[in-house]
């Protein structure tokens, strides 16, 4: 004759493998969506950064087409400090009066980690941010 808990341990043979079959895919959304998201909230702080950099070095310039130089040169040294491509980055300078607009466009659809986004709700592929800062007309 067989115990009681033998025959309730026989009863839930594959129970683990049922209940991971069906928490498992939810699971692996959930971690795909947090590095995904992770990943562009990175690159959108970095992005920002960036831009903030190139708009405290427009100050220095002279006049607009330094200004935008300074800029831009900046922008790009940051983003290549960051890890990010430079390349994959328009950035827009304009002068305005009494200030300098410092805009960039970063394409992250080609970043190794948002290759994983086709399994989840995907970010924006492209992040912008702006900064804009005041300066003294001479």
């Amino acid at each position: 004759m067989r115990s009681y808990a033998r025959i309730r341990g026989a009863e839930r043979e594959g129970a683990a493998a049922v209940e991971f079959a069906l928490v498992g895919p939810v699971f692996f959304l959930l971690l795909v969506g947090m590095v995904v998201y992770g990943a562009w909230f990175w690159m959108a702080h970095s992005v920002q950064s960036a831009v903030s950099e190139g708009a405290r070095a427009a100050i220095a310039g002279l006049d607009a087409a330094e200004r935008e130089q300074l800029a831009r040169e900046v922008v790009e040294a940051q983003l290549k400090d960051l890890g990010l491509k430079a390349a994959d980055a328009v950035v827009g300078v304009r002068a305005e009066p009494g200030r300098v607009r410092v805009e960039v466009a970063y394409d992250a659809g080609d970043h190794p980690l948002m290759a994983l986004s086709p399994l989840t709700v995907p970010p924006p592929r492209t992040i912008r941010r702006a900064a804009v800062i005041r300066v003294e007309e001479s």
